[in-house]
């Protein structure tokens, strides 16, 4: 099924009229994949406006490629870093996309401009008359409610009571409602629940979840997907003796598995890679079916996405929640950084440490787990995420800090050794057909008996493939042509 782009010409005449008075101008997904191709003029006006203000020029910095500036920054390459092997203790060189510098410091931003913006530019959703509804298990509801602001819309967040407090104390400064829901990252059915609630019982809503918006899946094929190659193109320079470099696989928690969209992008430049999903060790409906409660934010379980392809993830990997809140101390805590430098990190590298926020580290965790697994050399390349840094949950330090105590050398040494450089390569599964079919068939307890989706358009998923996955791809094109037909519209007086 394809995303809707009927124009409804009432809603868009109202969008319109908002954007002029507000004096909004929309970037297409094009924009943000490349910033090159942004007007001069916007870049210019850009140099006065904070990465995280709430001015309708953020939406351009919808990118992987901000400058790494808090304030009045360009555009330069794509943002990532290299993990070194001094941390990892694998000999494959493992790579993340940097999240911190994008507005919010999350990339949700972009997966909830990819949902907003179609039914924005269409008349579909009204500005004037309805407020968007964020659904989220941490950062999307957080970008979610940044977009609605830049686009002078009215939002309402909803997610999980468990969540860090910075989540919460910035929402109530952003969003014109946030709602709580029971639960931690693994109690999606609840904030589900709610929406069916809202849906009882307000006229004036529309809901953007993110785990069953196409906008989620396109917006990270076309953007993250493309960023993620270009680094690569980078990257796997040719090694010794005329040998290249290898690029083995692409790893991202599934979440909304918005994200894990760069995978089939970069299936389609890099045949032979491999597209890996994480989920938390303690929640393991991937791997087993399985269900439970765990501590890394915002990466939600207890079903499968409807946007989840599965027809082309290739392996689970589950990661230990342990692992990740002991790494995060040893990342972040100034014993763990002094016990890091005397084993060879450079002052850069322990510097960039609190840029991996406690997904990231998961991520991490799961690219070491993957390097292991398919015993990958010096050649090889692995792709993961961060998808946001530890400014979002310096709380979590204090917590463990007054739960556990002070951090010590000695902690330090013992967390470095096990939970990275002791790690196995155990809770992993390679897929088969038939267990990506297994993962996929989840789908129909949450999505036909639950939330009202069409069974033939489940099968459509997995009979119809790839035809299914690349019709929604192929729309970028005419949504950056709505998009610009809008900008045209506000732009005449």
């Amino acid at each position: 099924m394809r995303i809707n782009l009927d124009v409804h010409e009432k809603g868009l005449q109202n969008a319109v009229r908002r954007a002029r008075e507000r004096n909004i101008i929309i970037p297409t997904f094009a924009e943000q994949q490349d910033p090159g191709k942004i007007p001069p003029a916007i870049k210019e006006q850009l140099k006065n406006v904070g990465l995280w203000e709430v001015n309708p020029l953020n939406l351009f910095r919808a990118t992987w490629k901000n400058e790494p500036k808090e304030r009045g920054g360009g555009f330069n390459g794509v943002n990532y870093l290299e993990i070194p092997s001094a941390l990892t203790g694998v000999k494959a060189r493992i790579f993340a996309l940097v999240g911190k510098w994008f507005p919010t410091g999350a990339h949700k931003v972009g997966a909830t401009f990819g949902c907003l913006v179609p039914r924005l530019v269409t008349g579909q959703f009204d500005p004037t008359l309805q407020k968007a509804v964020w659904p989220s298990t941490g950062n999307y509801c957080r970008g979610g409610a940044y977009n609605s602001a830049l686009l002078a819309c009215e939002s309402i967040a909803i997610l999980p009571e468990e969540m860090s407090r910075e989540r919460f104390e910035w929402l109530s400064k952003i969003a014109g409602e946030v709602i709580a829901t029971p639960g931690c990252e693994s109690n999606v059915k609840e904030i589900f629940d709610k929406c069916w609630e809202l849906r009882r019982t307000r006229s004036d809503i529309v809901i953007f979840n993110q785990f069953d918006e196409f906008g989620n899946y396109l917006w990270h094929y076309h953007v993250t997907g493309s960023a993620i190659a270009e680094a690569l193109e980078k990257e796997l320079a040719p090694l010794g003796r005329g040998e290249g470099g290898r690029f083995a696989g692409f790893i991202s928690a599934t979440g909304s598995a918005g994200t894990l969209a760069a995978g089939d992008y970069l299936k389609e430049k890099f045949p032979s890679c491999k597209i890996a999903a994480a989920e938390a060790l303690q929640c393991p409906t991937l791997l087993v079916n399985g269900y439970g409660g765990h501590r890394i934010e915002g990466i939600g379980d207890k079903h499968v996405p409807w946007i989840h392809n599965l027809r082309n993830t290739d392996m689970v990997i589950a990661v230990d929640d342990n692992n990740c809140m002991n790494a995060l101390r040893l990342f972040n805590e100034p014993a763990g950084q002094a016990y890091l430098g005397a084993t060879g990190l450079s002052a850069a590298q322990i510097e960039a440490l609190p840029l991996l926020g406690i997904s990231g580290i998961g991520n991490l965790i799961a690219a070491i787990k993957f390097a292991k697994y398919y015993e990958l050399t010096e050649r090889d390349v692995v792709f993961t995420i961060l998808t946001d840094s530890m400014e979002l949950y310096s709380s979590r330090v204090q917590e463990l800090r007054e739960e556990f105590g002070e951090y010590s050398r000695e902690l330090a040494l013992r967390d470095h050794h096990r939970y990275l450089l002791g790690l196995a390569a155990d809770n992993m599964l390679e897929l088969s057909y038939y267990d990506r079919k297994r993962i996929h068939n989840l789908k129909y307890f949450t999505w036909i008996e639950q939330q009202g989706r069409e069974l033939e358009e489940l099968n459509a998923q997995w009979y119809d493939y790839p035809a299914y996955w690349q019709g929604i791809r192929d729309q970028v094109a005419e949504i950056d042509g709505l998009i610009r037909e809008f900008n045209e519209k506000v732009k005449m007086a």
